[in-house]
């Protein structure tokens, strides 16, 4: 008979402590045989075994004359008297490659999802779930769920050492399974963890993981997919882009939240109608805060179970393509929250974070910095960047928060931060990080655009990397946002006195490749609603409002705006309630609307508007220095230097009638938009459709225009042909 299996490993087994249950568990050689154990708590017997411990280990022999053609499951009699049938996970080998350690080990894994996580596979002979996690400091790591009571005795992991991934295959297991990772940090203390890389978790707030297998749908967005082509279409292609939160644009007439495969019916049809090119959602990974608005997030490889499954997600861009839309996604790398279930001291320490305080929190908002140091965090972070993009067709990735993650010193006082090598306050390793990122979704998913909010003058940030800058598509222009709000909430009797706010712009719009946002932060907090913001009566608010956009949509520069700023709701964003779409009952709010609509109709018509945004030869004063009248007058102009428009900005409540302005052209202007015709809720004075150039030189042109520009008005123009 073989030797006894020694009590130490025994007890270890019965406590869940022991370091390496796979060197025990299974079928191992023995002399003259086979010796399969099994540890399965709360159990009467398994046919065939010996209990060997009274908390559930078992024990069988199989003679050497039997076991070559071996084969076994095990027969449980469970605590309540059923009996079933189960497999043996600890008769799987690993499934892990070396290849895969080395990748993530070097920071170079760009597909840690199909690593990572739980997975449904075939092993051998036998379908179930692959799980793998990163946990390098813990003492032991199980895997938990309603088929072993969440006891994290029954399933330790297989211990990849030194790489610091734990793996374990559970056959019989698959799609909608709940589970949990238990890690035993090196002190005994344990704790429940979401999977890092989980794909669907329970609806908040709840925070199991879910088993989830994505591979089943069915894209019909080829056309879309193959079209794409490069992210430098993007450059030279009208861009404006509806920014929505999923859980507030609109509701069910009970107060529920609408589904991903309704909001494909609702969402998608407005987002076409009110003429967008793009959607841009905020964070949809699963979240358990709701009022982080989806920027603190625990599932940062999941769709948030609130509105649906992955597949429904899916669906919802789906849509958005069939309906010629792109679909840009809110990405969070720069931090994590601090809820027990998620990555904060995974492994019961500083793991994907900083251990010094100094490094690894951000105090502004309760979150945890990533380590880009780290080679393991850095796979994390990469793959989690391609997955959206790849799994769900998703056309870009708005960058949160890169401030914060290139500043040592974000919003930290001295002594606060710790400086680099070089005692400097720049973040090197996030640099890196990002001007990695940027490359690797080049590479791997042509024809996708970066967008960062970047709210700083750090030079570079839309250059590419192999010319010194970060790599991005896009940066947002926060400096031009700031600007031209702190400017429209002045009284315009004052407003002379800050006409620069309105021009600055201009000095530096060709430093980068910008986007104009209009955001989500611009309307909580305090600073009010975009149509609250505007000084005067209501007729004033709405007359501001829409000169505002129209300045918008002739400035260089991408276009943003947040749900809500279209129909001028009064009040804040709520994200626990839908926009306040009864307003629309009101002629002004609905004439706002069609004012956005017609805007995006002219904008995506008109080649001089987009397509040399980032070009100096697409843009021209006619006159920025009328101060004293609050007027500015502006040429745009395509990559056909002959087809161009000209807009004029009146910011004051004052109709400037024969107000000269000079144009490049001579013969007929037609006046494309007017901001104060009636059906947007103004006062009717405009050019009656059409003016025609007279022969009086001005601002440096031998012809010009008399025109009648309303009172806070906009007036786009151009010449006919």
């Amino acid at each position: 008979m073989p030797a006894p299996l020694p009590p130490a490993d025994i007890d270890a087994l019965a406590n869940g402590l022991h370091p390496d249950p796979f060197s025990v568990l299974g079928p191992h050689e023995v002399a003259g045989g086979l010796a399969i154990r099994v540890f399965r708590p709360n159990t009467r017997g398994i046919d065939g075994f010996a209990r060997i411990h009274p908390e559930g280990v078992y024990e069988r022999i199989v003679p050497e004359a039997t076991r070559e053609a071996f084969d076994y499951r095990l027969r449980v009699t469970w605590g309540d008297g059923s009996v079933s049938e189960i497999d043996d996970p600890y008769r799987y080998g690993p499934v892990l490659t070396d290849f895969d350690l080395h990748l993530l080990g070097e920071g170079t894994h760009h597909r840690i999802y199909e690593t990572l996580g739980a997975r449904t596979i075939t092993h051998g002979i036998r379908t179930g779930v692959h799980f793998a996690v990163w946990a390098p400091n813990a003492r032991r790591v199980s895997v938990v769920g309603d088929w072993n009571a969440w006891d994290g005795r029954v399933h330790p992991m297989r211990a990849i050492r030194p790489a610091g991934y734990w793996e374990i295959f559970l056959p019989d297991l698959g799609q909608g399974d709940r589970y949990k990772f238990e890690v035993v940090a090196a002190d005994g203390a344990r704790v429940l963890k979401a999977d890092p890389c989980g794909r669907h978790f329970e609806t908040p707030p709840r925070t199991a993981s879910i088993v989830w297998n994505s591979g089943g749908y069915q894209w019909r967005d080829t056309a879309w997919m193959d079209a794409r082509g490069s992210k430098q279409q993007w450059l030279r292609r009208p861009m404006s882009t509806y920014e929505v939160h999923l859980g507030s644009w609109q509701r069910s007439p009970d107060g529920r939240l609408l589904t991903y495969r309704e909001m494909a019916d609702r969402l998608v049809p407005y987002v076409k109608e009110m003429g967008f090119t793009h959607v841009e959602l905020l964070p949809v990974m699963e979240h358990p805060f709701t009022g982080s608005w989806g920027y603190q997030v625990i599932g940062f490889f999941a769709p948030t179970s609130r509105f649906g499954t992955p597949e429904e997600f899916k669906a919802l861009v789906d849509a958005f393509h069939a309906a010629g839309i792109g679909v840009i996604l809110d990405w969070v790398p720069g931090h994590f929250p601090k809820d027990l279930h998620g990555l904060a001291r995974f492994d019961g320490t500083a793991l994907y974070e900083h251990a010094d305080p100094r490094q690894g929190e951000h105090q502004d908002w309760g979150t945890l910095v990533f380590n880009y140091g780290r080679h393991e965090v850095r796979s994390f972070l990469l793959g989690n960047a391609v997955f959206w993009l790849k799994e769900f067709h998703l056309d870009g990735l708005r960058v949160d928060a890169v401030a914060s993650m290139l500043y040592l010193d974000y919003s930290r006082e001295a002594g606060q931060w710790v400086a680099n090598r070089f005692g400097g306050r720049e973040n090197l390793e996030a640099i890196e990080f990002i001007k990695h990122l940027n490359l690797v979704v080049e590479h791997e998913c042509p024809g996708t655009v970066m967008c960062a909010e970047e709210s700083t003058s750090w030079p570079g940030v839309s250059r590419p990397v192999h010319l010194g800058g970060l790599g991005f598509t896009y940066k947002w222009n926060m400096g031009w946002m700031h600007d031209m709000l702190d400017y429209t909430k002045e009284d315009p009797i004052h407003r002379k006195w800050h006409h620069t706010k309105i021009t600055f712009s201009m000095v530096y719009a060709y430093s980068e490749r910008f986007i104009l946002p209009l955001s989500h932060d611009e309307v909580v907090y305090g600073k009010r609603s975009m149509l609250d913001k505007m000084p005067g009566d209501a007729w004033q608010k709405h007359a501001n409002l829409r000169a505002l956009y129209g300045y918008m949509f002739t400035h260089p520069g991408k276009k943003l705006l947040f749900m809500g700023g279209e129909i001028g709701q009064w009040r804040e964003w709520n994200h626990d309630g839908q926009l306040d779409w009864e307003v629309l009952g009101d002629p002004r709010h609905a004439g706002l609307q069609k004012w956005i609509r017609d805007l995006n109709r002219v904008y995506g018509e008109e080649p001089s508007l987009w397509e040399a945004d980032h070009d100096s030869s697409g843009f021209s004063w006619i006159d920025c220095h009328d101060h004293e009248h609050s007027v500015i007058a502006l040429v745009r102009r395509a990559a056909d230097a002959g087809d161009f428009t000209v807009a004029v900005v009146n910011f004051t409540p004052v109709p400037r009638r024969g107000y000269r302005v000079g144009v490049p052209a001579t013969g007929a202007y037609r006046e494309l938009l007017n901001s104060d015709a009636s059906l947007y809720g103004g006062s009717n004075i405009g050019n009656e459709g059409q003016v025609e150039t007279e022969p009086h030189p001005a601002h440096g042109h031998p012809q010009s225009l008399s025109l009648s520009v309303p009172p806070l008005g906009f007036v786009l123009l151009k010449p006919n042909k």
